[in-house]
């Protein structure tokens, strides 16, 4: 009588969770901070973000998700718990909580395993994995049960999957290691080499959300921003100012393999679902999808139609969200 039915978005950068009847009630970055000796959990989410690179020494603010998939296992089962907690799952032992977790879509048995382990032991009784571009495809209210193709592209934070649905499954899929987080640390390699200023994680997220573009010619409206860090030949505090053409420069390389990513299963596709395509367009999902003229730039370069769906952020915990109804 107690059991919950939850949907996780396990993401690299942040995790959302769904409840049904009550929908997305949680997202929070997915970053646990943890006393260094002890392994006390001090904060998790928001609160042990703030922590990051700010931190004494025994304080270590981690993010236990790297591509897609669990890098620390220990502090994913810590920081799943506490998610459970915060939304009011009851994670007694004789309780079969029912949990839809969202996995990439090129993640080894091994990865999967550990996933499903994790979500176990944070007081699941009875585990599902789908994977992510399933779940995006099902928020953003496509209709993939039926004939006719879809292509959706989720880009996460540390992975970005792409796949053709039909007929209730996925026809072909890639899934590149690629995502926000290559961006940030393209950002900061470009601004390190550009004006020998070291920033940090927090700094170049926000330039990437500030002013990043996927256009050549950048985002007209955005201005220029503060970038703030230490110098690297005097040691001191600096302040330099960044432009969204700027930003399209240390980005670009990403964006490249992204697009090339897609331009590969579009070659895998059968005729038949090309044609669908052709008519539907692609639809993009995930964080890294809000990047200032992407849909524009992947349409230059597949000559299709390219939409963003709705609330992209939340698509694959909706989707997981569609799954526990059935």
């Amino acid at each position: 009588m107690f059991a919950s039915e939850i949907g996780i978005d396990l993401g690299t950068a942040s995790v959302l969770v769904y409840v049904r009847g009550q929908g997305v009630v949680l997202s929070e970055p997915s970053v646990v901070a943890i006393e260094k000796h002890t392994k006390r959990r001090i904060a998790v989410g928001q609160e042990a973000r703030e922590m990051i690179g700010k931190a004494p020494g025994h304080i270590l603010a981690i993010r236990p998700m790297r591509d897609g998939v669990i890098a620390d296992y220990a502090t994913t089962e810590i920081m799943l718990k506490y998610f459970l907690k915060r939304v009011g799952v009851k994670t007694w032992p004789f309780i079969k909580n029912k949990v839809v977790v969202c996995i990439p879509s090129g993640v080894t048995e091994v990865e999967e395993r550990a996933v499903k382990q994790a979500a176990y032991k944070a007081g699941a009784g009875d585990v599902v994995v789908v994977e992510e571009p399933y779940a995006a495809a099902l928020g953003a209210g496509l209709d993939i049960m039926g004939p006719q193709g879809s292509l959706v592209v989720d880009i996460g934070g540390g992975t970005t999957d792409i796949a053709v649905l039909s007929l209730g499954g996925i026809v072909c899929k890639k899934s590149i290691r690629v995502g926000g987080d290559k961006m940030d640390e393209a950002i900061m390699r470009y601004i390190r080499a550009e004006h020998n200023l070291l920033i940090g994680e927090r700094m170049a997220e926000s330039i990437k959300i500030r002013i990043g573009s996927a256009l050549p010619q950048g985002c007209p409206d955005s201005g220029e921003v503060d970038v703030k860090g230490r110098d690297l030949i005097s040691g001191l505090p600096k302040v330099v100012s960044m432009n969204s053409r700027s930003a399209y420069k240390a980005i670009e390389e990403i964006l490249d393999v992204i697009i090339s990513g897609v331009r590969d299963v579009l070659e895998r596709t059968p005729p038949e679902l090309a044609v669908d395509i052709l008519n539907k367009g692609v639809v993009l999902t995930g964080g890294g999808s809000l990047i200032h003229g992407l849909p524009e730039r992947l349409s230059q370069e597949t000559d299709l139609a390219v939409f963003l769906a709705e609330d992209p952020i939340s698509c694959v915990a909706r989707g997981t969200g569609k799954l526990l109804g059935r």
